[in-house]
């Protein structure tokens, strides 16, 4: 395990969650929007690749992964160049290959990961993989998206609860997700399989597992609820407020489930 691992993980997640977003927002929200987030998730994606492992011996499932990843940052870049401009009607074609190839890629990167692991744990780090991309592109959408509200004053506040709900959403998908993971690393385990994960969260490593329960998840709870009645009564600044230390929790949160993940090999 390294630093690089888990910025390669934690920037492809964000930036394939930032293109899935790009699909939800109505195009009320303007050009500058979608060609910000679409820049921004290309950007992360690019950046991300560079700290990809080098693996000595490149099996299909990295060689598909990467692939795909091309595929989707390729797709971004010409998505992103073209907004505004031209191709009108190739553009919706163009952010789909981007989503799709993007989560396919995680999901297989999910099965790279857990090659070794038994069937219902690989299926765990997918589901993992991809409620943690919903998670980050849902946070950040939501965050850029309420500040949106100061270039376009008109914007229609349906759009901020539209994003908020699909925020909540990916809250509680990534929390059913992690606590089936522990549930499965703690009931399954035994004698001669590794480490036991019980004790290993109640010992003093485990810090890192209870900060990532905290700032993953409960913080993120009670700040989307939080962020869920301010936007009901159309108050996107104070909103937009809150969503930027949403945002900030769910990043330490998803680094340090990437690092729990390399360590401990259960998706939380």
């Amino acid at each position: 395990m390294s630093l690089s691992s888990i910025l390669f993980l934690f920037l492809t997640h964000l930036g394939v969650g930032i293109t899935l977003v790009l699909g939800w927002v109505g195009r009320e929200a303007g050009v500058k929007f979608f060609r910000f987030n679409a820049g921004t998730a290309a950007l992360l994606i690019a950046f991300g690749f560079t700290l990809r492992p080098v693996a000595s011996a490149a099996g299909p499932l990295h060689l598909a992964s990467t692939g795909l990843l091309l595929t989707c940052e390729a797709a971004l870049v010409i998505y992103w160049a073209t907004i505004g401009r031209m191709l009108a009607k190739v553009r919706p074609a163009l952010l789909w290959v981007a989503i799709i190839s993007g989560l396919f890629a995680i999901s297989l990167q999910a099965l790279e990961i857990s090659a070794n692991a038994p069937g219902l744990a690989a299926v765990l780090t997918v589901a993992s993989f991809l409620s943690s991309a919903a998670l980050l592109g849902g946070a950040c959408g939501a965050m850029v998206l309420g500040h949106w509200y100061l270039v376009v004053p008109s914007l229609d506040v349906a759009h901020l609860q539209s994003i908020v709900k699909l925020h909540i959403v990916s809250m509680v998908v990534r929390t059913v997700v992690v606590v089936a993971a522990v549930a499965m690393a703690i009931v399954t385990w035994q004698p001669g399989m590794g480490p036991n994960f019980l004790r290993y969260i109640l010992s003093s490593g485990g810090i890192f597992f209870w900060q990532r329960v905290l700032f993953g998840l409960a913080c993120p709870a009670v700040l989307a609820y939080m962020t869920w009645e301010t936007a009901k009564i159309q108050s996107t600044q104070s909103a937009t407020g809150i969503l930027y230390v949403d945002f900030f929790t769910v990043i330490v949160g998803e680094v340090l489930a990437k690092y729990l993940l390399l360590s401990t090999n259960v998706p939380v």
